[in-house]
Formats: C-alpha cells, structure tokens, sequence
C-alpha cells in the first residue's frame, strides 16, 4: 500500500503581510512588525501622504494664528548677526528684505514635505552605504529609503501638538517655527540668549531621539546587523551632523 502523501504544514514563521495603515499603527505601538513587513514590500506611499497633510495642516495653523511676517521677525530675534544686517539698512530696504525673507519662509514652510524627500533621500544614502559597506550588510536602498520616511512619523507629532497649542490660544509673541514644542531643553532659551547655546540644547530632542531609535531598530531588522551597530550608526551620524549645525550655528547666527 502506497504512503500517503504529505502535506507540508505553512510556515508559521512567516508572518503575515500588512496593510499600509497596518504598518503606520504599528510603527508606533509594534515597530518591529513594520520593520519586517519592509523587506517583503518597500512601499512608502502611505506615511509620505501623511507627512504632505500635516505638514500643510501645520502651516495653515500657523498662517491664521501666527502669521509669516511675525514668524520671521521671531527668527531674526534669535540670529543677531542677521537681525543687525536688516536693521542698518535704510527704511525702505528694510522693509523690503523683510517682505523678501517673509516671503521665503512661507514658500520654504508650505513646501517642507518636498523638501524632505530630497532630505530623506539623503539621509537613506549615507545610512544605506554605511551599512552595505561598513557593517557589509545585505540590504536594498529602496527599502532603507522607505524605513526613514516610516521612522519619521513621531515628527508629526511635534507638528500636530505644536497646531493644537496655537488653537488653543498660547502666545505668539516668542513662537519658534524651528522649534515649536517643549521637547528639549533648547526651547526655553530666550532670544536674547546664546544662539549656539540653543543650537546645542535644541539637539537634546525627546522625539528626534525616539525617531533615531526606530531608525537603529529598523536597520537592525532590514539589513540584519547587531543592534550596536545599528544604534553606533545611526547615532553616530547623528551627533556629527549635530556638530555640523552648531558650529555653522556660531559662525552665522
């Protein structure tokens, strides 16, 4: 009598495909199931669309309750080299460099979700060939591509919280679009206070530092490296392209 055939049981290894809203979730609450679900498809399509919206949600916020004039003139308040460039201008120019930078800050604000593809492709660039070629790690740089626009989504939390607090009727008179929530100790240096010194605390972030971990952890589970080398990385590069902004901080501002 002929054996039976066997049927070999499904891999209950392999866990099951998510959705995009799916991953978005568990980005916050399960982040390695995200992670995973990367290596089997590298969409980022879900997460930059919520990036788009609020980041322009933001900005309409701050438009209405803030206004871009009193936005820039808060900037200038905390860079004194510029500030002092525009004032010993003659009135008219004055006013026409305010107008101009106004201008510019608006056109740059609304159009922060394009320029942040530009700054994600990057960022995935370095950390992609760090990785490929430092850690010789297998890893494709579409999917390390999509793993830092997931690992951005607590940013929408500073933007959404920041929305909610100008609602809400908090004081425009010291509003920093660059750094609109009290996440780090940078925040609650006044403008007339050492503008390196805000630089350096500003670096000190509670959500940059929980998007770093998400990064470390995700190029721990896509390229499949120790997690000491994922953090050593993604840290590293961090804290010099910290080093970067505080000392062009201080020759500038």
């Amino acid at each position: 009598m002929a054996a039976a055939a066997t049927v070999p049981p499904p891999d209950s290894q392999q866990p099951a495909p998510l959705s995009e809203p799916q991953r978005i979730i568990d980005t916050f609450i399960a982040p390695s199931k995200t992670f995973i679900d990367l290596r089997r498809n590298a969409s980022w399509w879900g997460p930059y669309v919520l990036v788009i919206i609020v980041s322009f949600l933001f900005c309409y916020i701050v438009d209405q309750k803030v206004g871009f004039r009193k936005v820039t003139e808060n900037v200038l308040e905390q860079s004194p080299k510029q500030a002092e460039r525009i004032e010993s201008l003659p009135a008219d120019q004055r006013e026409k460099a305010l107008q101009q930078q106004t201008a510019g800050t608006k056109f740059f604000s609304y159009g922060i979700s394009i320029i942040a593809l530009l700054i994600y492709l990057i960022i995935a660039g370095v950390l992609y060939a760090t990785v490929k070629f430092g850690a010789n790690a297998d890893v494709q740089f579409k999917t390390m591509f999509a793993l830092v626009i997931y690992t951005r989504l607590p940013e929408l939390l500073r933007a959404l919280l920041s929305a909610l607090s100008l609602l809400a009727g908090v004081s425009t008179d010291s509003f920093n679009i660059r750094n609109p929530l009290a996440v780090n100790p940078g925040y609650f240096i006044d403008a007339s206070g050492s503008a390196t010194l805000r630089a350096a605390l500003s670096t000190l972030d509670l959500i940059t530092f929980w998007v770093l971990t998400l990064l470390a952890l995700g190029i721990a589970s896509i390229a499949k490296v120790k997690r000491g080398t994922a953090f050593a990385i993604v840290f590293g590069w961090y804290v010099f392209a910290m080093l970067c902004i505080v000392a062009l901080t201080a020759a500038t501002a």
